[in-house]
């Protein structure tokens, strides 16, 4: 089951800035995950949207549900609010807190780096603090709930001990989303609306409830972006127990593909799409790298180094390499007929048995425990241990003597078993390597994973006449320059529209709403030099300014820039744009009389505005 959240603020936003409809802007989108799935040859049984008429009447009756039984309440939303981030943070949530002299908390500094303001509005509300106990308890009496280890503790500690909020689930700022029922004015916000979307797409809430009580009541793991984990090992559980449903046996929590320099971005060249990766290599190579180059709990970092390089070593070398020297040696040396399968004839067939019963354990417990990357390396430690034996028993040199045809069959018919394990084991990461596994070996379309086991290897078997490689070797060279050189065009890409600049085809967008320009007039900008400036003590967030902004006084103005200019006397002397008529506030028991304007780079970075020196001090800029 998969699907998309439809709902929101942002997707509002996108379709207005595209000049569609909200629903014309998400059926593209769905469109294009539906191809990619398909690229990728992953199969679904529903593909749920929350726009479905289905998922928008369960999200309007589990609202009213929740509100009738008071686990839902109107309220007002009051909380410390960024501007530039468009997010409201709770006073632990903030970097850092100003208080005035009595103590009271008049401001801070959200982890972005921006300032916040005190902000309120009307807002439906889930019930959480009620709930708090009884989720610990939970999650004590089922200590492994949230994988990786160590996840849970820090849940706990990090946003339940320190007292947990009710959360706002309604807006009233845009209209894209799920209507209150008995208050329309509100619409339904994303931890609701889209949460709820596991339980409808197998149709609970409605009159055909039979998917929902047959896989619900089953077992059930569920398995989520690293980042949205406190979203589904608190707000999901409450309301699971607020609605009386099964929790699920286990919550992971994974990691995301990242780059050696941090996160993929088209501004810094180093974008992969899939869609390359499968036209120039094959899926299956995609499908081995995700599973096995992703550590369950952490980031996995791509290099174009280290996809050829698995290919080659992994898929090439190690399986390729395996299944072309056996059908070829089982060609040779006994017409194309796989041995019968005979236990201990040679020294070395019973710790390679051994190996693979122990390591096919080893792969249903990691399945079981959805820790795929841990699951492959047990089977390419059969594939290895394989390799090994071939070494080991030197089936060459067995051919050359009559007297050990016996122990010649045994290593065919254990490398043919070795083989057939393998190729059920890879079956989910690679269903085309392993169909064409069992072609080469005879035994198409005979998986049977249930009941395999080492021993199992049917008799009378015929190899086809010559294999062909499944993963041919790359020139590592040559296909690392390749990578890096579409990872580049992903830069290009999004410079291609330096084209002719003709303004009247322009449609500006902006992060803000429009003002008109009375209302951007009552802001004065003006030029003001830096007298003195000094941290603030007790902040590693604020410098304070005296400045001549030319009106014949000095004014003071609080900063929260510290961490930029560590030399904070560099900025005696500059000219700087602040804006002169906000109302005076007190940070840290000072009063800050302004706002000093900076710029932000896309790493966060903050840098002031400055003019030449020419500029007289208190000129208005606007």
């Amino acid at each position: 089951m998969t699907g998309l959240d439809e709902h929101g603020q942002k997707i509002q936003q996108k379709s207005e800035e595209a000049g569609i409809t909200p629903q014309e802007y998400v059926d593209s989108m769905a469109v294009g995950v539906k191809e990619l799935w398909k690229l990728l040859d992953i199969s679904y049984d529903k593909f749920i949207r929350t726009t479905d008429n289905y998922h928008e009447k369960v999200v309007a009756d589990v609202f009213e549900k929740l509100l009738a039984q008071g686990d839902i309440y109107l309220g007002e939303y009051s909380g410390w609010y960024s501007v530039s981030d468009e997010e409201f943070f709770t006073e632990s949530q903030l970097e850092e807190v100003f208080r005035d002299e009595d103590g009271k908390v008049i401001g801070g500094i959200a982890p972005s780096g921006h300032e916040v303001e005190w902000v309120s509005e009307e807002s439906y509300f889930l019930r959480l603090s009620n709930y708090a106990d009884r989720l610990v308890d939970f999650f004590h009496a089922h200590p492994d709930f949230i994988q990786p280890d160590g996840r849970m503790n820090e849940i706990i500690k990090n946003f339940i001990e320190p007292g947990l909020e009710d959360l706002a689930v309604s807006r009233t700022s845009f209209t894209w989303g799920v209507k209150v029922p008995s208050n329309p004015k509100h619409v339904v916000y994303v931890w609701i609306d889209a949460l709820l979307n596991y339980a409808t797409a197998l149709g609970y809430g409605q009159d055909d409830h039979a998917n929902f009580d047959k896989f619900w009541n089953g077992t059930v793991f569920h398995m989520v972006g690293k980042d949205i984990l406190r979203f589904h090992s608190i707000y999901w559980p409450i309301m699971l127990m607020m609605l009386d449903l099964k929790m699920p046996e286990r919550l992971i929590a994974h990691g995301w593909f990242v780059m050696k320099d941090g996160k993929m971005s088209k501004s810094k060249g180093n974008v992969v799409y899939p869609e390359m990766l499968v036209e120039r290599y094959g899926l299956d190579p995609l499908r081995y790298y995700l599973m096995r180059s992703l550590p369950v709990g952490s980031d996995g970092t791509f290099t174009p180094e280290d996809y050829v390089g698995r290919i080659n070593y992994e898929l090439a070398n190690d399986l390729g390499n395996l299944l072309n020297r056996t059908v070829a040696m089982i060609n040779k040396y006994f017409g194309g007929e796989i041995p019968a399968y005979v236990e201990n004839v040679t020294d070395f067939d019973a710790d390679l048995a051994a190996v693979v019963a122990d390591n096919l354990a080893q792969y249903h417990k990691h399945m079981n425990a959805v820790d795929y990357p841990r699951a492959l390396e047990a089977v390419w430690t059969i594939i290895s241990r394989t390799n090994k034996y071939i070494d080991e028993t030197t089936p060459w040199i067995l051919a050359k003597d009559d007297t050990k045809r016996d122990q010649l069959a045994a290593v065919m018919a254990h490398l043919a078993a070795s083989l057939r394990v393998v190729a059920h084991l890879i079956q989910p990461f690679m269903m085309t390597t392993s169909n064409a596994i069992m072609e080469q070996l005879g035994l198409a379309g005979q998986f049977d994973l249930e009941s395999l086991e080492f021993a199992g290897l049917p008799t009378g078997i015929k190899v086809i006449a010559k294999g062909t490689p499944i993963f041919p070797r790359l020139d590592m060279d040559e296909e690392i320059a390749y990578i890096k050189e579409q990872m580049g065009n992903s830069s290009a890409m999004a410079q291609e529209e330096e084209k002719e600049w003709d303004p009247t085809a322009v449609e500006l967008k902006n992060e803000k709403k429009a003002i008109k320009f009375d209302d951007f007039d009552k802001v004065e900008i003006r030029v003001a030099e830096v007298k003195e400036v000094s941290k603030v003590k007790g902040s590693d967030k604020l410098l304070k300014f005296r400045l001549d902004a030319g009106d014949g006084e000095d004014r003071q103005i609080l900063s929260g820039i510290a961490k930029f200019y560590p030399s904070e006397q560099d900025l005696v002397g500059k000219k700087l744009q602040i804006v002169a008529n906000l109302k005076p506030r007190k940070m840290m028991g000072l009063v800050s009389q302004g706002m000093i304007l900076s710029a932000e780079h896309a790493d966060g970075k903050l840098t002031v505005l400055t003019v030449d020196s020419s500029v007289p001090n208190g000129s208005r800029i606007g």
